[in-house]
């Protein structure tokens, strides 16, 4: 069956002249017409209505005015931006893999408040170049699609002859974040006070709930034990906000280059990307040159970035890139096309469940420009603890609001070991720093500087990374029902109460 290329319909959210579909294969230049010098751009969060499978769901958007998502900077161009809160509820955005001020980070703490509905925030500053993403930190907001790209190109992007294509992933239900939370806690009060992205938690209602409520559908094995892939059964996996049953079809050149962008923004969903018939070179994790990686299986949790450079064949054809969801045969994706060429439907659903992700890729990459080599000033481990029963995670057995903040002083080099003795994986982001894979499992790796690392269950990751930016900066699981149970900690520099 051929599929027509017209996009889905996206419901109330129509600009004039246009929609707020996803179009990440144009250049900026054709979305938007350059803001004059010196203009912040503006974005704004509000309400829209997205059909899924037929359905129409109310989801949150990040749109600038000409009604597209997220954000596409140019080489040199600043972070010069004007942040409008219109989505019915107070919010505040994080700009995930840029390293800004800690006044700039989008997270709402002692010292930062979250933007009250209809009022606006303005953030400036140099942007870290890469694929990189934005979305709430402010209770389960994330869940309902408050997500969008942020890519800063680089002139090296600017230059190259391929053409860019940004695929932004969710997992998706049409049920409350906050039922879908409660049904694994047990308890409406599953989550933190004031949500995940206020820093200033109490103490938590940690519930116990029945085995019966939890999803335990799609288990793996670790050293002969059960672990849990997978918390919760969505009623659809997106990619650029549609599904397989009618995805994007993305016109590409014959024998063209294309550089994938890909973000993984589900809440709690890790996904093999899968090439098919194409075989390419992972360039970039989490926005940061990496020595070329050929392949055409990679692992992406939840929070990472990376970048695939494909080289199309000469004959062309129509190329699914496919997003496998981790230990099940749920997938998602979008079509490659060249002109002419027959769009074949794929299937939702594939034959065989994936494997759990592991660190196969992680121990393969390396740092382009890697961080100076030296000795540590501080070296730390941070236990990753919790459970399915009750639905807690914690850090050194501690919730938020509870935690040991990691104390560093400006111009240290830090050395923090994740180890796992969970039996899920987490992945582990830090706000406002980016850091070098050293270690997997005891093993010295010199690898890719990242912002999220996945930690498998039962296994260690050690980084590193210089003080270099003042500031309290959140340390915690990207998965957001597990932080929202209390798997986070903070960064704290001396002199930052």
């Amino acid at each position: 069956m051929t599929l027509s290329l017209s996009r889905r319909r996206l419901l109330s959210t129509a600009v004039a002249g246009g929609c707020a579909a996803l179009l990440p294969a144009l250049p900026r230049s054709v979305l938007a017409a350059a803001p004059p010098a010196g203009a912040p751009v503006r974005l704004t969060v509000d309400r829209r209505t997205l059909e899924v499978n037929g359905k129409p769901a109310s989801v949150f958007g990040i749109r600038r005015p000409d009604g597209a998502p997220g954000l596409f900077l140019d080489p040199g161009e600043r972070f010069l931006v004007d942040l409008a809160n219109r989505a019915g509820e107070d919010t505040v955005i994080h700009w995930h893999g840029q390293t800004p001020p800690y006044a700039q980070d989008g997270v709402a703490d002692m010292n930062r408040p979250a933007i009250r509905d209809g009022a606006s925030a303005g953030y400036d500053f140099a942007p870290r170049p890469g694929t990189h993403w934005m979305h709430s930190h402010h209770g389960l907001q994330e869940q309902l699609l408050m997500a969008a790209p942020l890519v800063v190109r680089t002139e090296e992007d600017r230059r190259a002859d391929e053409q860019e294509v940004t695929i932004l992933l969710h997992d998706f239900s049409f049920r409350d974040p906050a039922d879908l939370l409660a049904s694994l806690t047990g308890s409406a009060g599953g989550m933190a006070h004031g949500g995940h992205g206020g820093m200033d938690h109490g103490q938590m209602d940690h519930g116990k709930m029945d085995h019966g409520q939890m999803n335990h559908g799609s288990p793996g094995m670790a050293g002969g034990m059960a672990m849990d892939l997978n918390d919760v059964e969505y009623d659809a996996y997106l990619a650029n906000d549609r599904t397989l049953g009618d995805p994007e079809v993305v016109r590409v050149e014959r024998g063209g280059r294309v550089r994938l962008r890909v973000i993984n923004g589900a809440t709690s969903t890790a996904f093999h990307l899968d090439l098919g018939r194409l075989e390419g070179q992972v360039v970039a994790a989490d926005g940061n040159p990496v020595q070329p990686v050929a392949g055409s299986r990679f692992g992406i949790s939840m929070g990472q970035r990376l970048d695939i450079r494909l080289t199309l064949p000469a004959g062309g054809g129509a190329f699914p890139i496919l997003a496998l969801r981790e230990g099940a045969v749920e997938r998602t994706g979008l079509i490659l096309a060249t002109p002419g060429a027959a769009v074949e439907r794929v299937a939702e659903r594939g034959e065989v469940a994936t494997d759990a992700l592991d660190l196969s890729l992680e121990g393969r990459l390396a740092a382009v420009a890697p961080p100076s080599t030296r000795k540590a000033d501080l070296v730390q481990r941070v236990r990753l603890t919790g459970g399915m029963a009750p639905y807690v995670w914690s850090l050194d057995d501690r919730t938020f609001g509870m935690h040991r903040p990691v104390q560093v002083r400006s111009g240290q080099r830090v050395e923090l070991t994740f180890e796992n003795a969970s039996m899920m994986a987490h992945p582990m982001h830090l706000h406002g720093h980016h850091f070098q894979v050293v270690a997997i499992d005891g093993r010295p790796v010199a690898g890719a500087v990242r912002d999220t690392v996945l930690v498998p269950t039962m296994a260690s990751v050690t980084v590193a990374f210089d003080a270099d930016n003042p500031g309290r900066w959140p340390l915690h699981c990207h998965n957001l029902l597990h932080m929202a149970t209390g798997m986070m900690t903070e960064l704290v520099y001396d002199g930052f109460a």
